[in-house]
């Protein structure tokens, strides 16, 4: 991808490694104004529309603040029964009509390449939050991201990772497009812990092994665990499944606490989720007794989200050599200043 400006970001394979480190080099410039350290009105007078027809928190919420933080605006729609998709309207004519009112759309849609679909008849840049099973490209920028920081930490590069990936591999859309950001990557093994009835997608195996990198599948995390540098926990996808019983059979199958992380991992291994993560007593997939671990990086890979969303929007309506020039300090109290 060579070009950002007025461009939609629907899918990780219109990136490359060029575009990775531009969008991971704007993303770093919006720390302070994320800390509120300093304040960018950059984009004063630009409108967001935040269209999102599924449920969400942390991506909905964070694209909004993202273009807070840049000076714009947001009109938000959720839901798909408050839309006039309820009533018949195609992806087309509510694109045509919502990017009137928008200088750029956030979508997400239950399914897979609708926010391609509706970007056909959109006149404003659309970025994909997220399309059913198919991709969620701002996650997966937003953990590799993470991931280089946090291997940064220990004087390490992307290139000869160790990654595990465990949990619903076959649903877990985050899982697809990360795996296909890390197989542009030199030397990656990726070990694959799911249930065989939730692996990981023949379409991204094959995309790994034709990046040569090597792959490892079990339906067990004893013994599969003590060579990775990023253990990266999915949730159960219960929304996809036909049933809740269906879900139901696989919630609570595997499970991290501070116990299985001391005997199974390595000392420096860091622990990725995308949340949320599913705590009630069936499932409790990633244990509250490692809230407070160091190598906990899951709400740091929630704060990597802002900068990386921030970072999209001065990118695709091309302000982003201009955040300095509207750069003012802040004038009110905040805790996040001192961070």
């Amino acid at each position: 991808m060579t070009q950002f400006q007025g461009s939609h970001i629907l899918s990780v394979n219109q990136l490359d490694l060029d575009a990775i480190n531009t969008i991971f080099n704007v993303a770093t410039q919006m720390t302070p104004y994320a800390l509120r350290q300093k304040r960018t009105r950059v984009l004063e007078g630009a409108v967001l529309g935040n269209l999102f027809f599924e449920p969400s928190t942390r991506t909905r919420v964070s694209f909004g603040c993202a273009f807070n933080l840049l000076g714009g605006h947001v009109r938000e729609t959720t839901g798909m029964a408050s839309s006039s998709l309820s009533k018949g309207e195609s992806l087309y004519d509510t694109a045509r009509v919502l990017s009137t009112y928008s200088d750029v759309i956030a979508m997400r849609h239950p399914e897979p390449f609708s926010v391609q679909e509706f970007s056909v008849g959109s006149r404003v840049p659309v970025i994909n939050g997220g399309d059913g099973t198919n991709e969620h490209p701002t996650q997966a920028l937003l953990d590799l991201f993470t991931i280089q920081k946090e291997l940064a930490e220990a004087n390490r590069g992307i290139n000869g990772l160790h990654i595990a990936m465990v949990g619903d591999l076959r649903f877990g859309r985050t899982v697809h497009s990360l795996s296909r950001l890390l197989c542009m990557y030199k030397n990656v093994t990726f070990t694959l812990v799911s249930p065989s009835e939730l692996s990981m997608p023949e379409y991204v195996l094959s995309d790994i092994e034709k990046a040569g990198h090597q792959i490892k599948i079990t339906d067990q995390l004893e013994g599969h665990l003590d060579k990775a540098d990023i253990l990266y926990l999915t949730r159960i996808q219960e929304e996809r499944f036909p049933s809740q019983e269906e879900a139901n059979k696989y919630r609570g199958k595997f499970r991290l606490n501070k116990g299985i992380y001391t005997q199974h991992c390595k000392s420096n291994t860091v622990i990725m989720h995308p949340l949320p993560r599913d705590s009630r007593a069936a499932a409790n997939e990633l244990d509250n007794d490692l809230n407070s671990h160091p190598n906990l990086a899951i709400f740091r890979q929630a704060d990597n989200g802002l900068l990386i969303r921030m970072a999209l929007f001065a990118l695709t309506l091309g302000v982003d050599t201009q955040l300095k020039q509207y750069e003012s300090p802040v004038n009110w109290y905040s805790r996040k200043a001192d961070f």
